[in-house]
């Protein structure tokens, strides 16, 4: 017989006294479970233990709120995020609709007064200033492709009057604004029909000069282009009745015969966004072919020099 022959029923035989053993010690200790002793330590260990299983499932029951409120609290972190970002967005397009009916409306403004012009216009938008200290004028986006030229009349809302185109190119125009210092035009103050010279004011109000002392001027009289014609059919430079701005003081010497106004332009210069130019008014010295020929008369004797038939001639 083998050695691994001899060794196999020692190992069957001490599993099964293993076996019998436990299983011994099993009925053991179910019978002594039963009886009245067991049951006594069984409840004497329970309610010993009972405190540490309480605080124990406290200490689970806690832990377990904490992770859900940890999961609640990063769950309305999130939803609160979200809706931020949609109140955002909703200022945002908020903003955007409010500055689109901004510029509906000054558009609209502007397209009311076209017809009350009683000229051709074009619009067009403020798209540059110059941000010296010593100009005031701005580029607008329309140019000799919309029919501009040098000289046209500019108009923002309300019929007030802005300036005059003083550059042109194909698709732009500069705009010399009134209240730019080498700005000048004739005024009329409204209802006296006194007249003076408005010239610009970088800053400040604008300055009508030389109104004849003898009007009596008052604080808020509005004040718009006299469109004056003056001799040979010169035409003003701005046609007639246009709002310049309202009187904002007066200032008067006894002694002098004129007088000085300050204005308050009608509408904000430094703020343009939209005008009106007017392309078909024309200021200014007549074309050539208006003026009147000069005379082909031979002029008198008394002014060419040659004395006429019969006269002494002179010593």
């Amino acid at each position: 017989m083998t050695v691994t022959g001899l060794l196999a029923p020692r190992g069957a035989r001490r599993r099964g006294i293993a076996f019998a053993i436990l299983l011994g010690i099993s009925i053991l200790l179910m019978g002594i479970s039963s009886t009245p002793i067991a049951t006594q330590l069984q409840r004497a260990t329970s309610f010993a233990f009972q405190p540490a299983q309480e605080a124990l499932s406290g200490f689970a029951r806690g832990a377990t709120s904490i992770v859900s409120a940890i999961t609640e609290i990063n769950s309305l972190r999130g939803q609160n995020d979200a809706l931020r970002q949609q109140n955002q967005r909703l200022a945002d397009e908020n903003a955007q609709l409010q500055e689109i009916q901004r510029e509906n409306e000054q558009l609209a403004g502007l397209l009311q007064i076209r017809s009350s012009l009683g000229y051709q216009t074009v619009a067009g938008q403020v798209i540059a200033r110059d941000a010296s200290e010593f100009r005031r004028d701005v580029t607008i986006d329309i140019g000799t492709d919309r029919g501009l030229r040098e000289g046209d009349v500019v108009v923002a809302a309300g019929g007030a009057l802005a300036g005059r185109v003083v550059q042109v190119g194909s698709n732009f125009a500069k705009v010399l604004l009134i209240n730019d210092t080498s700005s000048t035009v004739t005024g009329q103050v409204l209802p006296t029909a006194a007249t003076g010279e408005v010239i610009g004011q970088l800053g400040g109000a604008l300055i009508m000069q030389d109104i004849d002392s003898t009007e009596k001027l008052q604080i808020g009289q509005e004040v718009v282009t006299a469109g004056i014609t003056l001799g040979n059919g010169i035409r003003s430079p701005f046609p007639k009745g246009l709002v310049i701005g309202q009187i904002l003081d007066v200032e008067r010497d006894a002694n002098a015969v004129v007088q000085t106004a300050f204005l308050q332009p009608a509408v904000n210069l430094d703020k343009l966004e939209y005008v009106l130019v007017i392309t078909d008014y024309v200021g200014g010295l007549p074309p050539i072919s208006a003026s009147p020929a000069p005379s082909s008369a031979p002029l008198p004797s008394s002014l060419s020099g040659t004395p006429a038939a019969g006269a002494p001639a002179s010593p």
